[in-house]
């Protein structure tokens, strides 16, 4: 069945299924709008539906519904429910978040065919594209926007962003009136521990009242994939007080540290018999020798460094191979287990961040408020990836916003309105080393396990003799003028405009041992604006049909957050980007059945690794479907479905690592080594523009859920869900494709009073399937999927 297929029938069910329930519903009375809010309210036990306003498509409090812009809210409740731990998990409930593998570790959405943007508040958070798994336990709400941030937000790409709502010590009726608390133990399949703790107390000292919330979670866990083990800690605070004469407050933070979000390519040696029957080519080449017997293989030991002849042959469209490249003991085939990837005893990811943040707002008449917010954000990380990739990250970003909120009536037009100004400062170290050619992805025989000439030195070894071959000090600062204006014209149309205007200054010194850049400090400083513009009508059938545009602009941001020389030099360091989007949001049955349908195209940009790091375009085109229902009061259903289609403008001149099949040479003659293009549009096929085939056409999610009315014995619930994915591959021409796929996931729970079990089962059919590495190993790796798991979570609240 094609995708479009799939995502048809997924769509006439929904609406079979709703035309039913009207007929039903049209047989009783129609109770009162107040009546049928609090009927909603009591059906939705899955925390499915958004009916609270949110600020965080626009900057301005506006129901989801009403937002002329396609995105997905996601409440802590259904997290628990889906059974969602990671951003991956996403993509059942956020049409258009499918992942492409960053090294197995989960740190950004990739939205709409590109990587999106991480924010917390509001505000942007330093890059996280594969450092550390994004922690999401701690949220009591996680916003996913397709499309650009918001002007109030800063200066962003169009490709989406996810937003983080930290747990607070407000509810939606305001601030708590009494002690909440929760304990959490999980134990589930691959020796999984992981234990939380949340606490929500009321804070009233005379006329201040507020609230105070605090979570911790400890994660110490083995892995499906044998060798790696994640040890993760969360910590997180919040305290919102109303202060009285019109004051009111906001801080508090989180800290995270995780050892053991180790990166991994997955399998190597890639070939269509791998992906399709596991058969694996196996064998090692000896030719090269850990002389000193410290496990490893030090520069001395391969040969001239730079440019390790051992190791490394460059491809310009003629097959080559010699000896240090051929695999000469042990060759031949094996099945390869999903659980075996590649990893060695060296490899080691180490990370801590801090985030904090500071509101201080006063109600200056009833409908105007000045807010003034600081943020803070700093992340440290420290990484070997034994094939030959050391890192050391070490960033830091605060930020100040001023914003003035009023609102104004006009006969029949009336408006809520802000305007503001924003100051961003950031400081950054980013220390890597890829350029000298002793990376070898397909040298080690992982059937057979790491050995010590393929685990490759580092710069954290000093007696190695590797070094860092970029060490790029970066420093920028943002000045930014904001504003968005919402005018509603009578009671049916809405106009939404916002812009912004920013002053960059740029700051840049690789002093690296290779750093492939221009050499000294480089500076660079420009103003840049950006705009957004929006028009929904509002039919009295709950249907809302909507038109958007917005044009903007952002910094081509490295890992660490910083920006390379190189781009500084050839003022490559800000781009623009621009998306159309056209849909129809609706509220039926009587606010039980919601969604939205929208259409897009957008322009823009991601970031290359190099040797050097590059700029490479992208447009893209799609149709996303996002349907929530509240069938009855025990029964919901989710859909979430979208096709895409998204091109890599050419001509691509981006460094890229390939197959040695690309290089018409036979993988026992060549996994010992590697080959390079310097130029990815010298393979064949790719002069021009081509498609990035890294994310599928197609990602099709349906989900149901139930939960059982009250009894003396307790209730009990659960969901039920499965998501489609069509196939994949890499992206040279002729690329291991990776088959479309099916994985069905559930849950069940038992709660009587204070006490809850919940029972989660992923991948219950033990699917085998496989996502492409990102970036520029893309051809040469796919992390196979976790096979069935499970994990049992008892919670006591208080």
């Amino acid at each position: 069945m094609s995708n479009y297929r799939l995502l048809l029938a997924g769509c006439s069910a929904l609406v079979l299924l709703a035309h039913t329930h009207a007929a039903l519903a049209d047989e009783t009375p129609t109770p009162t709008d107040t009546v049928d809010e609090v009927v909603v309210k009591a059906r939705d036990k899955a925390g499915l539906l958004e009916k609270q306003p949110s600020n965080t498509v626009f900057g301005i409090d506006k129901p989801l519904l009403e937002t002329p812009r396609s995105a997905s809210f996601v409440s802590d409740v259904t997290l628990q429910r889906y059974g969602i731990e990671t951003i991956d998990g996403l993509t059942a409930v956020s049409p258009g978040t499918y992942t492409a593998s960053f090294y197995g570790v989960p740190g950004a959405l990739n939205i709409r065919g590109t990587l999106a943007e991480n924010y917390f508040r509001g505000f942007k958070r330093i890059e996280n594209r594969g450092t550390y798994s994004t922690p999401i336990g701690a949220a009591d709400q996680i916003q996913v926007v397709r499309g650009p941030p918001t002007p109030i937000y800063g200066s962003g790409k169009v490709g989406g962003m996810l937003n983080f709502i930290p747990k607070s010590g407000k509810n939606e009726g305001g601030y708590l009136t009494e002690p909440t608390g929760e304990v959490t133990l999980t134990y589930g399949a691959y020796n999984r521990k992981n234990a939380t703790a949340q606490i929500g107390l009321p804070a009233n000292f005379g006329s201040v009242v507020g609230g105070i919330h605090a979570y911790g979670e400890v994660e110490d866990s083995h892995s499906y994939y044998k060798g790696i083990y994640p040890r993760r800690q969360t910590g997180e605070v919040s305290a919102d007080f109303d202060l009285g004469k019109g004051w009111s407050t906001a801080f508090g933070g989180m800290i995270y540290h995780s050892n053991g979000d180790v990166q991994t390519p997955g399998w190597n040696r890639l070939t269509q018999d791998l992906i399709n029957h596991q058969t694996y080519i196996t064998g090692r080449d000896t030719s090269l020798k850990d002389a000193d017997g410290n496990g490893r293989l030090t520069p001395n030991e391969i040969g001239f460094y730079p440019y390790a002849s051992a190791m490394y042959l460059a491809y310009y469209g003629y097959p080559t191979t010699d000896a240090l490249h051929t695999l000469d003991t042990g060759v031949g085939t094996t099945k390869l287990s999903p659980r075996t990837v590649y990893i060695s005893g060296a490899d080691f990811s180490k990370t801590r961040t801090n985030t904090l943040y500071y509101d201080l707002a006063k109600e200056l008449t009833p409908g105007s408020t000045l807010k003034l917010q600081l943020f803070y954000d700093d992340q440290e990380n420290k990484r070997f990836v034994s094939y030959g990739y050391p890192a050391w990250f070490d960033s830091s970003v605060w930020e100040a916003r001023l914003t003035y909120n009023f609102a104004y009536d006009i006969g029949a037009v009336t408006s809520k309105s802000f305007v503001g100004v924003s100051y961003r400062d950031f400081s950054g170290r980013r220390r890597e080393s890829y350029n000298s050619g002793l990376i070898a992805l397909d040298r080690r025989d992982i059937a057979y396990g790491a050995t010590p000439t393929d685990i490759i030195g580092s710069p954290f070894n000093p007696g190695d003799g590797v070094k860092w071959e970029n060490d790029n000090r970066s420093k920028w600062r943002q000045e930014g003028v904001f504003f968005t204006t919402d005018i509603m014209l009578g009671q049916r149309l809405n106009l939404m405009l916002g812009g912004r205007y920013d002053d960059y200054d740029v700051k840049s010194n690789d002093t690296g041992f290779l750093t492939y850049t221009i050499a000294g400090q480089q500076k660079a400083s420009k103003g840049k604006g950006t705009y957004t513009a929006s028009l929904t009508y509002k039919t009295p059938a709950g249907i809302m049909p909507y038109i958007s545009y917005a044009k903007a602009s952002a910094l081509e941001m490295s890992q660490a957050g910083d920006i390379a020389p190189g781009l500084v030099a050839t003022d490559a360091w800000l781009s623009n980007s621009n998306l159309a989007e056209a849909g129809v949001k609706f509220q039926l049955l009587k606010g039980t059945l919601v969604g939205s349908l929208a259409g897009y195209r957008q322009n823009r940009t991601q970031l290359v690794n190099g040797p050097p790091i590059s700029v490479q375009g992208t447009r893209a085109k799609g149709v996303e479907l996002e349907v929530r229902w509240l069938a009855s009061e025990h029964v919901s259903f989710t859909f979430s479905g979208n096709t895409q289609h998204t091109t890599v403008k050419g001509p691509d001149t981006s460094f890229q690592y390939i197959p040695a099949y690309t290089a018409g040479v036979a993988g026992p003659q060549a996994y010992g080594g590697t080959y390079v293009v310097w130029n990815f549009n010298s393979l064949p096929g790719r002069a021009g523009d081509y498609d990035y085939t890294l994310i599928p056409k197609s990602v099709v999610s349906l989900y149901g859920a139930y939960t059982s009315s009250d009894y003396d014995w307790g209730k009990v619930g659960g969901t039920l869900g499965v998501t489609h994915v069509t196939k994949t591959s890499g992206t040279v021409q002729n690329a291991v494709t990776y088959p479309a796929y099916a994985v069905v996931n559930g849950s069940l729970y038992y709660e009587h009073g204070p006490y809850t079990a919940t029972f989660n089962v992923d991948n219950l059919f033990n699917k085998l399937y496989f996502t492409p590495d990102a970036d520029s190993y893309a051809n040469l790796g796919a992390l196979p999927s976790k096979g069935r798991e499970w994990r049992l979570t008892l919670a006591r609240k208080f």
